[in-house]
């Protein structure tokens, strides 16, 4: 089985190997706590060792639900913020066709809800579902989340109110806690087919739980690929056998002591560009904590480099890059010769335009190195589920790796709950009394 591959070359004129090693025995130690649960925030590991745990019936189990709703929905709509969306959308974006939305044979249509609190959003969601066969995957620990709440009541209610209460609940699937919480008792009682959120798995790193694999699933693509390509690459780095993770913490630590204090995650193909969403709140959340932390950005190249591409090869040197670098397309398409050249392109006629593309990107690191930006490079052979299961284990792991590196806890988020308590006061939620009574006085 081919793999991804890791390229620290480029970041070495920043910081030295020596830099570099210097991080291995901590990183080394990092990853055993991660295996032996030692570390801080052990009580949420259960994704260290879930690729290699997933049963083939559960994932046979998804597939089947996954195929009902295919069958009776021509639009599904994944209710949930954060974790509970963004790794399946990361992974529906990088696999399907580009205008996949705009193809009437490219049933069911997935789309999403509760990730944000947009009224004109929401409503014009409703509305384009009033002549549609939609069913609904809502994923929630708790069920009482805002944004996700809001919106699984208000699509709820319209679904029932379309097919009635009955058949209503036989398109409705719950991704839940297994015992407790608003959303478990509601499908108990009406009768949601329903699968676990494990207690010992947090949001950010529940991409490959049923969180991601349903989604992924009723978008069509092979969830025992993705589940595979994890479990070898989980394989790999837990035994040693593949460094990557501990090589990629190890680098970006030694870059953020060298002051590089923002991480640009760069893309050159636009099928990932949430996958830098991501990337984005899986580092974020996970070591944005005690005032520390290097700054996950992104950036969709070529497209950013005539935005932002200027503010990176010439603004302040506190950056450093990771490159995603996509070795094969699935399509060919060459660019062909035009006898009056008024564009000036026949230089390129007979090329493809992946050939272009890379280009762009070689010529794009040069210049950002040459302009004082180290780049760390990910190679990917292409965009399959194997080696997006692959991508999603190695940046989890290197993830739980940095943190620890760091010496904050990587699994828990208590800054997430500070506009929430502003939020409940301002709205004047029972319980708050005083929290409200505060905040008038501050406004």
């Amino acid at each position: 089985m081919k793999q991804i591959e890791l390229s620290i070359k480029n970041a070495l004129g920043t910081v030295s190997k020596s830099d570099v090693d210097a991080l291995k025995p901590v990183a080394q130690q990092s990853l055993a706590k991660l295996t032996d649960g030692s570390g801080l925030g052990n009580d949420f590991l259960g994704w260290v060792k879930l690729p290699s745990e997933t049963p083939s019936s559960l994932l046979d189990d998804i597939n089947a639900t996954a195929a009902s709703l295919r069958e009776n929905c021509d639009t599904v709509v994944v209710i949930g913020i954060g974790g509970s969306y963004l790794g399946a959308k990361a992974v529906i974006e990088a696999l399907s066709d580009s205008f996949a939305a705009y193809r009437h044979d490219a049933a069911p249509h997935v789309l999403f809800a509760g990730q944000n609190i947009g009224e004109d959003y929401l409503y014009e969601l409703s509305d384009y579902l009033k002549d549609k066969k939609f069913g609904i995957i809502v994923i929630s620990k708790s069920g009482t989340t805002t944004e996700p709440a809001i919106a699984f009541r208000l699509l709820k209610e319209q679904l029932e109110h379309q097919l009635g209460r009955q058949e209503a609940s036989k398109r409705i699937v719950a991704i839940t806690d297994a015992k407790r919480g608003a959303l478990r008792s509601l499908a108990d009682q009406e009768g949601y087919k329903t699968y676990v959120i494990a207690d010992n798995v947090g949001g950010r790193f529940s991409v490959l739980t049923p969180v991601g694999l349903l989604p992924i699933a009723v978008a069509g693509f092979d969830i025992h690929a993705l589940i595979e390509g994890a479990a070898a690459f989980e394989q790999a780095t837990l035994t040693g056998a593949n460094d990557m993770a501990t090589l990629y913490a190890q680098t970006r630590n030694a870059l953020y002591r060298a002051g590089k204090k923002t991480e640009i995650l760069v893309n050159y193909n636009p099928k990932l560009h949430y996958f830098g969403e991501w990337w984005k709140q899986l580092y974020g959340e996970s070591e944005g904590k005690d005032h520390k932390g290097i700054f996950p950005a992104a950036v969709d190249n070529s497209t950013d480099l005539h935005s932002m591409g200027q503010w990176i090869q010439d603004g302040e040197r506190t950056i450093f890059e990771t490159v995603l670098s996509v070795v094969d397309q699935k399509h060919e398409l060459r660019i062909g010769h035009d006898e009056a050249n008024l564009d000036g392109l026949n230089f390129l006629a007979g090329k493809r335009v992946d050939e272009v593309n890379k280009m762009a990107e070689l010529g794009t690191v040069l210049a950002h190195v040459d302009g004082g930006v180290p780049n760390i490079h990910i190679i990917i052979p292409a965009l399959t589920e194997l080696y997006l299961g692959q991508l999603i284990y190695f940046f989890e792991a290197a993830c739980g790796i940095s943190g620890y590196i760091l010496d904050v806890n990587p699994f828990n988020q208590p800054g997430v709950e500070a506009y929430k308590k502003n939020m409940f006061a301002l709205l004047e939620k029972p319980g708050y009394e005083a929290e409200t009574e505060a905040i008038k006085k501050r406004i």
